[in-house]
């Protein structure tokens, strides 16, 4: 196995990525310096030169959005996913979904609310392209959803970016259909 370090000059924080099998591997070497989107194991990224449909990406990355794979598969979403676009899709992390109340996500998932769930997962997914280098520092734009609502984004003069005021905390994961950009927060139309 070949390896590649990358050092953070974070505190003492370092990522160790390694080249294996045609694919990057991450591995946190602090996981308590990390931000916690980047899970304890490690997580597949991508393949080497190959861009993934949207689908295809947040299973790469389930250590992180496997509860936002598990909604759109019981809302049908996962081909549109796989094959429409192109996406942009504001993906709320696990740990988004974790901080809604008590019950909220099982109770989304069962097939008697299947209607409110793609809703609510429509309302993440805006059409086209847009990337976070879209937006000038202190700019503000109004995006039409999937679902009919809008979001407001904005971008501060920091070049921290918010959605309807959820921080994006991974932003640009492009993918063949579309881009991604993963939040901290489950927005609710």
């Amino acid at each position: 196995m070949r390896s590649i370090k990358l050092f953070r000059n974070f505190h003492t924080s370092a990522l160790v990525a390694a080249l294996s099998c045609g694919a990057i591997v991450l591995q946190n070497a602090s996981a308590q310096a990390l931000t916690p989107l980047i899970p304890a194991q490690p997580m597949l990224l991508a393949q080497v030169g190959v861009l993934n449909n949207i689908a295809a990406e947040l299973t790469i990355n389930s250590g992180a959005f496997s509860t936002l794979l598990a909604a759109a598969g019981a809302a049908g979403l996962g081909n549109t996913l796989a094959t429409g676009g192109p996406f942009t899709i504001f993906a709320p992390t696990n740990e988004a979904f974790a901080a809604l109340p008590a019950g909220t996500v099982p109770s989304l998932l069962e097939p008697r609310n299947r209607g409110l769930l793609t809703s609510v997962l429509t309302y993440h997914v805006v059409p086209g392209r847009i990337s976070s280098t879209a937006l000038a520092p202190g700019q503000t734009v109004t995006l039409r959803t999937v679902q009919g609502g809008t979001l407001r984004v904005q971008k501060n003069e920091l070049g921290e970016i918010t959605v309807n005021g959820v921080k994006v905390i991974l932003s640009d994961i492009a993918t063949s259909n579309g881009i991604i950009h993963g939040i901290q927060g489950v927005l609710l139309p």
